[in-house]
Formats: structure tokens, C-alpha cells, sequence
């Protein structure tokens, strides 16, 4: 199957890097057309017809967040930004504004190029990813939001991890260092006590049914069904 990529990215040998890269697969065929600037993306953004873009924040002309926002406006083609910029409010500020998942660079080329695949097929309606609930708690990884009781939560890129990989797992006494290694990464220099300190956060934005997260002694916590469960 051919895809169509748009990439927005104003560094030359980057674009040239990933075009390789994506080219000489094997398994699909991407026809990847770049663009050097805002206003470049722009005009392609307008053009339409692509199935996945990738796109750099820090544009000469025309800035990644807007050019993401423009893109929501015509199109649901996924997006993926590839930027510089990692911090928090960065990714959060991407995923409100649209976009389907976010690497910093520098990243993995294998690692985009499955990303691409993933979301390539969801789009496509190949794969289809189930709305997670645990009572009254409900995550939908499809538009990364999160509500309970109806209401939607405004949680940290953390937060919502550790809420997914709870909810995936409900049911389940969920390590400490099993939550360290999946959200914070092999490398996190830190200590077990920030697992804590974000469970008491994400108990907090869910009000009564933060008792849904049970803390096991000396293990860890999980995640209980709902809200007759907490015993």
C-alpha cells in the first residue's frame, strides 16, 4: 500500500534522513513530500490528500502549533510532531491542539517508522482501540481525554499514563517499579516515591473515585472496577 507523508521541517538534512529512511522500507510504500517552512506546509496543508504529517514545531514563517491547528480544521489525517521541544506543556499543548503522538529528538527512526505504521492503520480503520472504563472512570486513548462522571479531567502527560497503564491493567497489583520502568523510562535517576506523589495527584482530579486506586502494601497499587469495589 503507497502512503502519502507530508514532512514540515525546516532542517535540510533531516528531511533528507527521514525520506531515506521511510523510502527503503520494504513492506509499504511512502510517497514522502517535505515542505521548509510554515508557509511552504501551509500551502500543502491547503493542497490536502496526505494520510499521515509529520511536522517540526520551530518553523521559520508559520509555527508548528498553528500549522497543527489549520491541519484539525480540513483534515483527520494523524499527526505526529518531531521537535526539539519536550517539555511538558509542549506535548500537552500538541495533543490539545490535535496531534496523535509526539518525539523529541533526537528519536529512533525504527521507532517513527512504527508510530507511522500504527496510526497509519487506525486511520485506515484497521485497528480500532477500545474506550477503557473502570466505573465511572472513562479513558479514550482514540482522542487522549479523560472524564469521570461525565466530566472531563485535565491531567498531566504522567497523570494520564498512569492512568492507562492502571486502567489497562485493572484488576492487577501493579509494581512500583514496574510503573517506574513503563511511564518514567529505564533511565529515570529518581526513586519509587514519584510513582506515589502522582497517585496521590491523579486521586485528587478524581475526586471519590480516586478510592478506586488501591495502594498494596509494600507492592504497589491497582486499580479496582468501580465504585462498590473499594473494600
Amino acid at each position: 500500500m503507497t502512503y502519502q507523508i507530508l514532512l514540515i521541517e525546516d532542517d535540510l538534512q533531516i528531511c533528507e534522513i527521514i525520506t531515506d529512511y521511510l523510502t527503503a522500507q520494504a513492506q509499504n510504500t511512502f510517497d514522502v513530500r517535505c515542505a521548509g517552512d510554515g508557509q511552504e506546509g501551509f500551502a500543502k496543508i491547503v493542497e490536502g490528500g496526505y494520510d499521515l504529517v509529520l511536522l517540526d514545531i520551530m518553523l521559520p514563517g508559520m509555527d508548528g502549533f498553528a500549522l497543527c491547528r489549520e491541519l484539525r480544521r480540513r483534515s483527520d489525517a494523524p499527526i505526529i510532531f518531531i521537535t526539539a521541544r519536550g517539555r511538558e506543556e509542549d506535548k500537552l499543548r500538541g495533543y490539545h491542539l490535535g496531534c496523535d503522538d509526539y518525539l523529541v529528538k533526537p528519536f529512533s527512526l525504527p521507532v517513527l517508522h512504527a508510530k507511522m505504521l500504527a496510526l497509519l492503520k487506525r486511520s485506515k480503520g484497521m485497528v480500532q482501540h477500545a474506550v477503557l472504563t473502570a466505573g465511572s472512570i472513562v479513558l479514550d486513548p482514540e482522542r487522549y481525554r479523560v472524564s469521570c462522571k461525565g466530566s472531563e479531567l485535565e491531567l498531566s502527560c504522567k497523570e494520564y499514563e498512569l492512568l492507562k497503564y492502571l486502567m489497562e491493567h485493572k484488576g492487577r497489583v501493579c509494581a512500583r517499579e514496574v510503573l517506574l520502568t513503563h511511564i518514567w523510562g529505564y533511565d529515570f535517576e529518581g526513586n519509587d516515591r514519584v510513582v506515589d506523589n502522582h497517585v496521590r495527584k491523579l486521586r485528587k482530579k478524581l475526586g471519590a473515585q480516586g478510592r478506586q486506586i488501591r495502594t498494596i502494601i509494600r507492592k504497589g497499587y491497582q486499580m479496582k472496577e468501580g465504585e462498590d469495589d473499594y473494600e
